[in-house]
């Protein structure tokens, strides 16, 4: 999927946050959103998401050379974030079921080879209530890396991982690269090695 950012401001009540953004996300590329705290990283991984508005400026994604539009966007990009809440009151087992009746797998991949690459077997009838926040965050990754959508969005991805964690979350983004377009959101140099191109939000605040 390509994603063109033109001129994109955002601003809370009379304070911009950032203003100014112009980029074109290619297709299949890999690219970082980096800045200090509070420059707006979140939010703009937010705003290409469709979660969030913009102030001003414009935002389209292109997918085979066909412009999309908000109604046809779920389904074709993935998030993981550490804000992003699972329903807790579910089972591992009846969250991969929910989700991958929503957003379809990639099909090379069967529900015992995921979970086990997530270090997750053995958990299908564990409730998520019960998860450590590492546990629940490799399941946030899990269901973004796996899930057969062309835009890839990954915010801090590595927060609550342990060194485990973290070597899978690495062996899982070098598997994906140039597999689909990928957006990373951090500001710790080892979540996005291997970019492509690196976005200081910090340079885009009035």
């Amino acid at each position: 999927m390509e994603v063109i950012l033109s001129d994109i401001g955002k601003r809370f009540n009379s304070q911009w946050i950032f203003k100014g953004i112009t980029h074109t996300f290619l297709p299949n590329s890999i690219s970082a959103l980096t800045g200090n705290n509070g420059s707006g990283k979140s939010t703009l991984l937010q705003i290409i998401y469709g979660f969030q508005t913009y102030s001003r400026g414009k935002i389209s994604w292109e997918l085979n050379n066909e412009s999309l539009i908000d109604e046809t966007l779920p389904g074709k990009i993935s998030l993981a974030a550490p804000y992003l809440e699972l329903p807790e009151e579910f089972t591992l087992e009846e969250m991969l079921r929910f989700h991958f009746s929503i957003v379809p797998p990639k099909t090379a991949n069967s529900k015992e080879e995921m979970l086990k690459s997530a270090g997750l077997a053995g958990q299908e009838q564990k409730f998520i209530k019960h998860f450590s926040s590492g546990m629940k965050q490799r399941l946030k990754l899990l269901l973004a890396f796996y899930s057969n959508s062309p835009l890839l969005l990954l915010d801090e991805p590595c927060s609550n991982l342990d060194e485990n964690g973290i070597n899978w979350y690495r062996n899982i983004l070098e598997a994906n690269i140039g597999q689909r377009t990928i957006i990373i959101a951090s500001n710790q140099t080892f979540e996005y090695q291997g970019c492509q191109s690196i976005i200081n939000v910090s340079q885009f605040r009035p």
